[in-house]
């Protein structure tokens, strides 16, 4: 292995890499290859105006493995994972895939905080309906299973609703990145009601319900993120319970 320390610097998308390795010596070809794993990463923290990715490759002689570690730097916070591997990509992608999650909580927070913020100073748009919502009639066709009745009486909830989806998609560049191909707001509006469906007599007491509503939002939109074909599939279905007497879950004719 060479002792000299070899460096590099690649752009993905907004996201600056700089390589730097010691005991050992990637070809252009591997950085490059590293780099190109990034593209997720890259599109987490394209908001950020700024967002540097320090990759240290180290081989230790005595363990016969590469140390790889990652530190992100983005304004105000720095976060490092490291991993190691005698497979030099091995290493890297594990060390990718905790620096992705961690990235994720450290938006999660941000989002948080931004969210209370805005309650405190008075700012915070609720989910309120256009018009009165016939409670009873949530509740009835809650319990009854009656998925067309229930999309109907929580119509007025859509308008509202459709803003704040909108705008929470923001906070998902990938599921962003798919709004007008196959996937547009509306869908998952329907699939938050869906969710408040089947939720509906086991939401907590006490809570408003646009609230209630609101929460469902981010859980839904990491459903999309996850499973969209599925997701897309179960909302159609939903649809397809509105535009006929079948509701989902209850086999149909």
């Amino acid at each position: 292995m060479a002792n000299t320390p070899t460096t590099g610097e690649l752009v993905r998308h907004k996201l600056q890499i700089h390589f730097d390795a010691h005991e050992c010596q990637p070809t252009d070809a591997e950085l490059t290859e590293l780099a190109d794993d990034t593209d997720s990463l890259a599109r987490q923290v394209g908001n950020f105006p700024m967002a540097d990715l320090r990759v240290v490759i180290e081989w230790k002689e005595r363990t016969q493995e590469y140390m790889v570690k990652l530190t992100l730097l983005l304004p105000g916070e720095t976060l490092v994972t490291s991993d190691h591997d005698a497979v030099m990509h091995a290493a890297f992608e594990r060390a990718l895939s905790s620096l992705e999650a961690t990235v994720k909580a450290y938006k999660g927070r941000l989002n948080n905080d931004e969210e209370r913020r805005k309650r405190e100073a008075g700012t915070h748009q609720d989910v309120t309906p256009a018009t009165a919502v016939d409670a009873n009639a949530l509740d009835h066709a809650a319990r009854a299973q009656d998925y067309k009745a229930f999309r109907q009486a929580i119509a007025p909830y859509e308008d509202p609703l459709r803003l704040r989806v909108g705008r929470w998609v923001e906070r998902y560049p990938s599921i962003q990145a798919r709004m007008g191909r196959g996937l547009d707001v509306l869908d998952l509006v329907e699939a938050v009601f869906l969710a408040a469906f089947e939720g509906h007599e086991g939401r907590p007491p006490g809570v408003p319900y646009g609230q209630w509503l609101e929460g469902l939002i981010d859980p839904e939109v990491r459903e999309f993120e996850r499973h969209p074909d599925e997701e897309l599939q179960n909302v159609s279905m939903a649809r397809s319970a509105c535009e006929t007497d079948t509701t989902p879950g209850q086999g149909g004719g």
